[in-house]
């Protein structure tokens, strides 16, 4: 089964987007903490809807929590410095697929012990794509190579 982690959500209404998009697709969430709300915010209520009550949230306390709780699992990272396309990687069950902060990403230490950095290929001109979109993008992709 695939996994999403959000590291460090700074956005409520993202993370509400990504409990809704991992309860549509059957893709349990991570939420590693801090997140930069409070959780319970009404952003995140409005924006998850009732999915809410549908999607397999796990709250980790912080990163160490999240490695230790995911030891046996690929943890595939979403970043703009990555050198990898997603468009190329052959993504196994059990894999988990990291986005980071709205802000800044994830730190380097993050970055290194990640099995895995991917990218979105698109117009070099642009910064990055909305954590969201980015997330729905791969999870899509992800989705059909292990269900096909």
């Amino acid at each position: 089964m695939l996994r999403l982690a959000l590291f460090e959500p700074e956005i409520p209404q993202n993370t509400g987007t990504l409990m809704r998009l991992g309860a549509c697709l059957d893709i349990p969430i991570d939420v590693i903490e801090p997140c930069g709300f409070i959780y319970d915010d009404k952003r995140l209520k409005r924006s998850g809807m009732d999915y809410r009550d549908i999607v397999n949230v796990t709250r980790h306390a912080d990163i160490h929590a999240f490695w230790a709780a995911t030891m046996t699992h690929r943890i595939l990272l979403l970043d703009v410095k990555a050198e990898q396309s997603f468009y190329d990687f052959t993504f196994k069950p059990g894999d988990i697929v990291m986005v980071g902060r709205e802000s800044n990403g994830v730190p380097e230490s993050v970055f290194n012990q990640c099995h895995t950095a991917l990218k979105i290929p698109m117009n070099p001109n642009c910064r990055s794509l909305n954590v969201a979109v980015a997330a729905a993008m791969v999870l899509t992709e992800a989705v059909r190579q292990i269900r096909c």
